[in-house]
């Protein structure tokens, strides 16, 4: 097995000079050296071909004796050194002050086909970041991480991606409802993958503690690393790293919301500043349609990071990297000038995102109007996202309201709770959707091969997550190869996998870990 190993992150940045794995507060360093726990007896659950091969690893490395060892974190690669990253953050709008890797460590960087790439392993054990918590993870939070991880790459939402996914044959104690009853659950690793993982808390934690000098470095190999096409110098230099990390979050909420995905727990320690989704927490997508959902049960009294509130979030998430950057430019305006534009340009790029989903190829004016009663009418009784959506690609020009609304009829959790008021709703919509496609040249045919290949047919329902994390409890790991196959193709019909394309099943709707979820790993 062979990588191309990069060393610039702990060449170039600032070290923690003491390495000792001990939890403390880390001063003017970006880093700390750190060394993976050694797992008693790792195994091989499932690996990533396709990311393998990203970092050009073969088929034959994968099940390779160093492959198991490396991504344990059994053995380290050679001319390697591992580390976790200190950052701070705001949590659930917060200060929190550092918090840092507590159960993640940087490998390594890797190069291939001269892409950069940060390997890291999540779960295997402590860093001086950890406080209380031992930074391992369990079985049934890592088979969500990795599935979910790749199930976005392959919807073709900005994120982090997955390598590997091991057992550590070690157990490890979790109360995963966080109600004083904790168990032994059987330990795990994921290997992710990203360009970097550094986050709007990076630049956090040096501006709380006035350490500009740190700051700066941190933002200056930033911009040469990862943001090369930044050739301005100065104030304008990091104006214009401010600008792209503002343009990706955005594209990245609108992915979200297209999807109907939830992060659940939208800290400023888990904003990328490459605009992709990074820590799976307790995520997930909508099943009915309700823009106040949020999987967080930590989460469950305010709603901070509810699904319709993940714009705003965003928003204020940059105001704080703003803050950490402002610094480094001495000038309040043009930070407020870029903020400013991102409530326009979120509203413009929503608009076009709706507008495909429903099939408007050209745009018009009265488009917002005919989206924003959907957008009300969806909550009014249980309505599946993603059914919906999916299924609306099916209503044809010619089609009455009646028709119509046979063809989405599937999305309603329960048809008798369609009123004669409701259903009037429903088909005043539908009669103006209608004339809406009547509107435009493309035939039925042409219009739902575009809705489809923005409207997914499978997501990675947590009762789906859930199903796997059963069975692979019990040792029975085909499911996570199942769903991990059925989630590189979701905008494919795939007929036979037509059962999961299907609304939450009653059992689900309470069960814990497919309805709401804690943040325990």
């Amino acid at each position: 097995m062979k990588l191309h190993i990069q060393n610039n992150f702990i060449t170039e940045l600032p070290a923690d000079p003491n390495e000792t794995n001990i939890p403390r507060q880390v001063q003017q360093a970006c880093f700390s050296y750190v060394e993976p726990k050694k797992p008693s007896n790792p195994s091989l659950i499932h690996a990533s071909e396709e990311v393998a091969n990203s970092l050009g690893l073969s088929q034959e490395d994968i099940l390779s004796v160093d492959f198991l060892n490396v991504f344990s974190g059994n053995t380290i690669y050679p001319e390697t050194k591992p580390y976790a990253l200190s950052y701070a953050g705001h949590q659930f709008g917060n200060w929190a002050g550092q918090l840092g890797d507590g159960r993640a460590i940087n490998l390594t960087e890797v190069v291939h086909d001269n892409i950069l790439y940060t390997l890291q392993l999540k779960g295997a054990g402590p860093t001086p970041y950890s406080r209380t918590a031992d930074g391992f993870a369990v079985l049934r939070s890592s088979i969500r991480e990795y599935l979910c991880a790749e199930a976005m790459y392959y919807l073709g939402v900005p994120t982090t991606r997955s390598l590997s996914l091991m057992l550590s044959g070690d157990q490890v104690l979790r109360d995963m409802l966080y109600n004083g009853n904790p168990a032994y659950e059987k330990g795990a690793i994921v290997c992710r993958v990203a360009p970097s993982f550094i986050r709007f808390g990076n630049f956090e934690l040096f501006a709380s503690r006035k350490d500009h000098t740190t700051l700066q470095l941190l933002a200056d190999y930033t911009i040469k690393h990862h943001f090369p096409e930044i050739k301005a110098e100065g104030v304008e230099k990091y104006l214009a790293f401010f600008q792209t990390v503002v343009q990706t979050t955005l594209d990245m909420i609108i992915h979200w919301q297209r999807v109907g995905f939830v992060h659940g727990v939208m800290n400023t320690d888990n904003m990328s500043i490459h605009g992709i989704t990074i820590d799976y927490g307790p995520y997930g997508w909508l099943e009915d349609y309700d823009s106040n959902w949020t999987p967080n049960t930590t989460d469950m009294q305010y709603k901070r990071y509810r699904f319709g509130n993940q714009p705003q979030i965003a928003l204020w998430n940059l105001y704080q990297l703003a803050n950490a950057l402002y610094p480094l430019i001495n000038e309040a305006k043009p930070l407020e000038t870029i903020l400013d534009a991102f409530s326009v340009g979120y509203e413009k790029e929503y608009l076009n995102m709706m507008q495909n989903k429903l099939g408007f190829m050209t745009k018009v004016d009265t488009d917002a109007v005919l989206i924003e009663s959907l957008l009300e009418l969806l909550p009014l009784v249980e309505t599946d996202m993603t059914i919906f959506f999916r299924n609306l690609g099916n209503v044809q020009k010619a089609d009455t309201p009646v028709i119509a609304l046979d063809k989405i009829k599937d999305a309603f959790y329960n048809e008798k709770d369609l009123d004669e008021t409701i259903l009037d709703k429903w088909n005043t919509w539908l009669e103006s959707y209608r004339n809406r496609i009547n509107e435009e040249s493309f035939s039925d045919a042409e219009r739902k091969e575009e809705m489809n290949k923005v409207n997914p047919k499978y997501v990675l329902r947590n009762y789906m997550a859930q199903l796997s994390i059963d069975a692979a409890d019990k040792g029975d790991y085909s499911l996570i190869n199942e769903l991990y196959e059925l989630l590189k193709k979701p905008y494919e019909e795939q007929p036979d996998s037509q059962k999961w394309f299907a609304k939450r099943p009653d059992w689900a709707r309470d069960k814990v870990g497919c309805s709401m979820l804690s943040c325990s790993s």
